[in-house]
C-alpha cells in the first residue's frame, strides 16, 4: 500500500476515480475547525488484494483523541489486467472544537499499523481590544 495523498482541506470530491481538492491547509487560527474534509488517495498492489481496515484518529500533541476515531472497511479487488488499484477516501468533519492551541494530527492506520500522519497547527486568535 502506498499513500499518494493525505491532506486536510476545505472540500474534496471524487469524480470517475479522480480526487479533487479545494484549499489544502495545515494550520488554522481559530478555536473551532470549520467544516472540512480529510482526503486520502491510496494505491494497492496485487499482493494486497482482500479486506483491510482503515482507521483515522484525530489526536492532540500527547496522542490523546480529540474526537472518536473513524473506521472504514476497505475491500481491494484486483482486475486481472492491472498491477495496482487506486482508492480515494473522503471524510467530512463538522465543527470540531479545540480545548487549547497546539499541534494536532490525523493519524492514518491500515490493519492496525500507522502509515501516515497529517499535521495541524492550531493557534487561537488574540481577543480584539
Amino acid at each position: 500500500m502506498h499513500i499518494q495523498v493525505a491532506v486536510l482541506c476545505d472540500a474534496a470530491t471524487e469524480n470517475n476515480g479522480k480526487l479533487n481538492l479545494l484549499g489544502a491547509f495545515d494550520a488554522i487560527c481559530a478555536q473551532q475547525l470549520p467544516a472540512c474534509s480529510i482526503a486520502l488517495r491510496m494505491s494497492f498492489s496485487q499482493v494486497e488484494e482482500g479486506e483491510h481496515k482503515l482507521r483515522l484518529s484525530f489526536v492532540d500533541e500527547d496522542g490523546k483523541p480529540v474526537m472518536p476515531g473513524i473506521d472504514q472497511s476497505v475491500q481491494i479487488t484486483m482486475p486481472p489486467d492491472v498491477h495496482f488499484v487506486t482508492c480515494n477516501f473522503i471524510v467530512s468533519i463538522q465543527q470540531l472544537r479545540f480545548q487549547k492551541p497546539g499541534l494536532y494530527a490525523i493519524d492514518i492506520a491500515l490493519d492496525g499499523r500507522q502509515e501516515a500522519s497529517i499535521p495541524l497547527m492550531v493557534k487561537f486568535a488574540a481577543p480584539k481590544a
